[in-house]
């Protein structure tokens, strides 16, 4: 038989993430579940919408389409955080397959969400009380692939999506405070 003629099943992983380091980052949460991190972001406007977030070593450039007078150099706020959305849910997916040794062939998000801007953002528009703007709806579909049922695959997104900070963030109230600098 002519081996160079048989086909070949080609099985291809996404890079994977150092589970004994998850393992040790879950136990520190688990001996210490009050334990927090703060985020820092400094945005900076370049004229018009378009704004530069400096993140670390990252720069972040947001602006809004050209309906909304801005430029249309970057994606929209809203798109912004659907982005951070995104990010945060394949984290977390990774990490609940990781954590149960499944390995990934495929993660992808697609994420809508449903906004308006009648207020025009408090510069005239229509008088609106704070939960009837932002996001009103936001829907979310995963395309996963990996070494494991549809059933495990869909406990791994079901666990990440609820432990996901971002989404939390999104689905329960926090405090929240804006001030003048000094």
């Amino acid at each position: 038989m002519n081996t160079a003629m048989t086909p070949k099943t080609v099985s291809s992983h996404l890079r994977s993430i150092d589970r004994d380091g998850l393992m040790a980052f879950a136990e520190k949460g688990l001996n210490n579940p009050g334990n927090r991190g703060t985020n820092k972001v400094h945005t900076i406007t370049d004229g018009q919408y378009r704004t530069v977030s400096h993140i670390n070593q990252h720069e972040v450039v947001v602006d809004e389409p050209l309906h909304l007078f801005g430029e249309d150099t970057a994606p929209a706020p809203g798109e912004i955080v659907l982005s951070g959305l995104g990010g945060c849910l394949c984290v977390g997916i990774t990490a609940v397959a990781t954590w149960k040794q499944v390995k990934l062939s495929k993660l992808e998000v697609f994420l809508e969400g449903d906004i308006g801007n009648p207020a025009a953002w408090g510069a005239g528009g229509a008088e609106m009380e704070p939960e009837q703007m932002g996001f009103q709806e936001i829907r979310v579909k995963v395309l996963i692939e990996g070494d494991a049922s549809r059933e495990e695959l869909d406990e791994i997104v079901t666990r990440a999506n609820y432990f996901s900070p971002v989404a939390n963030t999104m689905r329960n109230p926090i405090p929240f405070s804006i001030s003048l600098m000094d």
